[in-house]
């Protein structure tokens, strides 16, 4: 018969044989549970690392517009001077827009400004020849040949904007005319064209060459 081995009570401040396997951490543990009443708290997660600020949600123009309103007065001096500012703006923009336009179309109306004027010393010899041309029957096909082509040439230039200026019996004007000379004329005016010695031109109102002409002046 087996007899049980006799109990001897151990030596004060020795822990009893079912304390001596547990280590200090599980002491330590053991006084946090009996602290916290048993109940285990979850850590605290941050929603953004340490210093971050988190990501604000996209606005759309009309948030953006109702807090600009909300924001900012109506009445206050500095949305005043903004709106001034902006109006100034928008106004020179307009003018610039207006300016640029009429800069444009004024280059395509005056593109061909080069060409009509290497063209008019053309013209010039054509009226010199009916102006010179002899009364006489055997030039008179000639003539009459010239003469269309002068016509011709002068309408397709008028197309372009191409128009003639000065004529004889007008009043003499330096804006207009070139004078070349004075002479007496009893039938004209004094100050006034007596002889156009070669046209003027005008493009698109423009004054291409201004005429060369006689002025009268009495004796």
């Amino acid at each position: 018969m087996n007899r049980r081995p006799p109990h001897f009570p151990s030596p004060a401040g020795m822990p009893e044989p079912e304390e001596q396997g547990r280590t200090g951490a599980e002491d330590l543990a053991a006084e946090y549970w009996s602290a916290a009443g048993g109940q285990e708290e979850s850590p605290a997660v941050d929603s953004a690392p340490p210093g971050e600020a988190e990501p604000a949600a996209a606005l759309d123009e009309a948030d953006l517009a109702a807090l600009c309103r909300e924001r900012i007065c109506p009445g206050c001096p500095e949305k005043k001077e903004a709106d001034d500012a902006r109006l100034r703006v928008l106004a020179e923009l307009d003018n610039a827009r207006k300016r640029l336009a009429r800069e444009r179309e004024e280059q395509i109306r005056f593109a061909s400004e080069a060409v009509l004027t290497e063209i008019l010393p053309s013209l010039d010899n054509l009226n010199l020849a009916l102006f010179h041309a002899a009364p006489d029957d055997a030039c008179r096909d000639f003539v009459v040949g010239v003469r269309m082509t002068r016509d011709l040439l002068t309408e397709a230039l008028k197309k372009h904007g191409l128009l003639p200026v000065g004529e004889v019996g007008e009043a003499f004007d330096p804006s207009r005319h070139e004078a070349v000379g004075m002479a007496p004329a009893d039938d004209v005016p004094e100050g006034h064209v007596c002889a156009l010695l070669a046209s003027g031109y005008t493009l698109h109102g423009r004054l291409l060459r201004p005429a060369k002409v006689m002025v009268c002046r009495r004796t």
